[in-house]
């Protein structure tokens, strides 16, 4: 298995990219994963020489001199820069010298190579991040965190189908549970979009639809893929991280600010702390695969560090080892009459 991962995108890179790469490489020694570390030639080697003996693992660079800012235009960006990070490393998974790619800095210019470098599986109209949240039991996976802010319902149905696949054949979710993202539980609840969305969804075979959930259903567990647009999926996913760190904080403070007694009851529950910490991580689940592309597309977050890239490997691994494009391709074949209402 070949992986390209852009070295010089995200807020960390080319440093911290490369670091968690020759991590993952470390990791997989016996896998037989080639990494290939995508972008400035010299300031990849200059970064992996500072990290020692790289040459001893199965890492590889292949050149590209441009490099996509998050602050242009992610489409005028990906046309106009043919050498770029991202575009080459699109284009090696679309002439089959890599299995997938792994992208991190600006989502947009992520989605637009993806698009104009892969082209979209037969039947989806636009693609979709499905990112991974933790809930009370697991994970729920939410499906479109940011792709696209403009759906249709037969955008939502796509959703739910690809995302269904996703969380059974990697995340080991038997029978995934898909609920649509609403004000209320009440089928007669909601927007046009929501409201047109519901019948559509009753009516696929492969996606074991529940009903309409609601925002606090994501962390409770009672929902293994929630469907929305990606303008509220985006928000839903900020905001999920804004206060999994407000948690941790106020849990810190409060352990600072209190007397002797409590400070030393609070190193029993240190573990724990560690353990929800974790949890709450996102660098702890990498990366999100962008669905609906035809081939394999990891996106991550910004301002991702050496384990989120790490972990984001082994998402592309597990992604590309249960075949989760040809998945999608034929449950959508065979959903594909709804899918054109």
């Amino acid at each position: 298995m070949k992986v390209a991962v852009d070295a010089m995108g995200g807020d960390y890179a080319p440093d911290e990219i490369v670091l968690g790469a020759l991590q993952a490489a470390k990791e997989y020694t016996e896998e037989n994963i080639e990494i290939v570390l995508v972008g400035d030639q010299a300031q990849i080697t200059q970064s992996l020489d500072r990290l020692g003996d790289w040459q001893n693992f199965n890492i590889r660079i292949h050149h590209a001199s441009e490099v996509i800012d998050t602050h242009e235009s992610p489409g005028a960006a990906v046309r106009k820069k043919k050498d770029a990070s991202v575009v080459v490393a699109t284009g090696l998974v679309k002439q089959g010298q890599c299995d997938v790619a792994i992208c991190a800095g600006s989502t947009g210019a992520a989605v637009a190579a993806a698009l104009l470098g892969l082209g979209r599986i037969k039947g989806i109209e636009r693609p979709a991040i499905a990112t991974p949240m933790p809930n009370l039991t697991g994970t729920t996976v939410l499906v479109d965190s940011g792709a696209q802010v403009d759906s249709k319902p037969k955008h939502l149905v796509q959703n739910a189908i690809m995302g269904a696949i996703y969380a059974e054949y990697v995340l080991n979710i038997p029978r995934p549970r898909v609920g649509l993202l609403n004000i209320g539980e009440e089928e007669s609840k909601g927007n046009e979009q929501v409201l047109a969305t519901y019948p559509l969804l009753q009516q696929l075979s492969t996606v074991n639809f529940i009903g309409n959930v609601e925002g606090r259903d994501i962390p409770r567990g009672s929902v293994d893929v929630v469907v929305c647009d990606g303008f509220v999926g985006n928000i839903v996913l900020k905001l999920g991280e804004g206060m999994a760190g407000a948690i941790l904080q106020l849990v810190k403070d409060s352990i600072k600010s209190s007397g002797f007694w409590t400070k030393m009851a609070s190193m029993f529950v240190l573990p724990a702390l560690r353990g929800l910490k974790k949890k709450l991580d996102y660098a702890e689940y990498g990366g999100a695969p962008l669905l609906g592309v035809n081939g394999g597309f990891i996106i991550c977050h910004g301002s991702s560090r050496a384990k989120a890239i790490k972990n984001a490997i082994r998402v592309a691994k597990e992604f590309t080892e249960q075949d989760v494009v040809a998945h999608i391709r034929e449950n959508i074949a065979k959903e594909g009459v709804v899918t054109n209402e």
